[in-house]
């Protein structure tokens, strides 16, 4: 899979995409993300599994994501919700799988979903759809799951304190890492800087509403790319020291050194590495055109400056009049000469 500078993922070989959304889509105006996934799957050719394992409303949600990915131009949603573990078993739900382009993992209850998925022939065949191309997407808890640990719950707050959050495992679609989600609007800073605290070689993501973390494997390396209205946030803990080893239940943790990362839509950050990877620069035609006329009568005053004894001042109004000159259109003789005619006639008829 690539992503152009428009930031519009297309089909090709290979491991398919991850797209980690931080819950609160835009469903009704712009669609920016839930775009995204139905071109990345395809588009015209896109076919859907939705799975609502992790919500109370199943079929509501279903029904939801069916009228909108149709709409967005995917060519058929199917909806694949186990249940339980013993469905995840179920040979009739893993096939549903295996001829799919992209899977949408809805939000709700992340551990209800880790529970029922992750060590299962459903949870393998999640991974088997990717590594044949297919795009593996989830929002909220669908976000959650994706990474290899997950926050099973926890409370808010700016500060990290022992406690203050759990963790189960997740599906390790992305490696060494911890996915959190609604993280600017539910203020959950506190609690990914706990987990990083307690397990310093997982990098820390916190996924802010209606926007996505893309994950795309190139060359080997891991690459994310941001999209959607908000940020994604890092905490890189390579070279943190803190206390989590010895902090009392529900004190706040010592924290030194985090690395922090916040990247907009647009930023991109190689993974593996560990850092932000530069924008290419992009120039302005019109921009560029103007920078050089500039040049070229900057180079004039200069070659007129040492061919004669003028001033500058003498030269710079020199080239204003001439510009005014260019920029004053010339008279079409042949409209002033229908203008004559008219009034010519305009004076026979009086």
């Amino acid at each position: 899979m690539s992503i152009g500078k428009d930031h519009i993922i297309t089909p090709s070989s290979g491991p398919g995409p991850l797209m980690i959304i931080g819950g609160a889509e835009d469903k009704l105006r712009r669609r920016e993300v839930l775009t995204h996934f139905v071109e990345a799957c395809g588009g015209p050719e896109a076919r859907i599994a939705v799975i609502a394992t992790a919500s109370s409303l199943g079929p509501e949600v279903v029904e939801v994501y069916d009228a909108l990915f149709r709409k967005l131009g995917a060519a058929d949603v199917v909806s694949v919700r186990p249940e339980s573990r013993e469905e995840a078993h179920d040979p009739a739900f893993v096939d549903a799988l295996s001829d799919v382009t992209g899977i949408y993992m809805t939000g709700g209850n992340q551990l209800k979903l880790s529970g029922v998925v992750c060590g299962t022939p459903f949870g393998e065949a999640i991974h088997a759809a990717r590594e044949r191309g297919a795009v593996i997407a989830g929002t909220s808890a669908g976000a959650s799951i994706q990474s290899s640990h997950m926050v099973a719950f926890g409370v808010g707050g700016t500060t990290p304190k022992q406690r203050m959050t759990q963790v189960a495992a997740g599906l390790g679609l992305l490696r060494n890492s911890c996915v959190d989600q609604h993280f600017e609007q539910r203020n959950r800073y506190g609690r990914l800087l706990m987990i990083v605290a307690q397990s310093p070689q997982l990098i820390g993501m916190g996924v802010d509403e209606d926007t996505a973390a893309v994950v795309t494997l190139e060359e080997g390396r891991e690459v994310l790319r941001v999209v959607g209205r908000g940020a994604v946030t890092l905490f890189d803990p390579d070279r943190m020291v803190t206390n989590a080893h010895e902090a009392r239940r529900s004190a706040p943790l010592l924290a030194s050194g985090v690395v922090l990362h916040v990247l907009p839509a647009g930023a991109e950050f190689d993974l593996d590495a560990r850092a932000l990877i530069p924008a290419e620069a992009v120039v302005d035609d019109s921009e560029a055109a103007e920078i050089a006329e500039v040049g070229r009568d900057l180079r004039r005053l200069a070659r007129d400056i040492a061919a004669g004894d003028v001033s500058p001042t003498t030269l710079r109004r020199r080239i204003a009049r001439s510009r005014r000159a260019k920029a004053t259109p010339r008279p079409d003789p042949t409209e002033q000469s229908s203008q004559t005619e008219q009034t010519q006639q305009d004076g026979a008829s009086t």
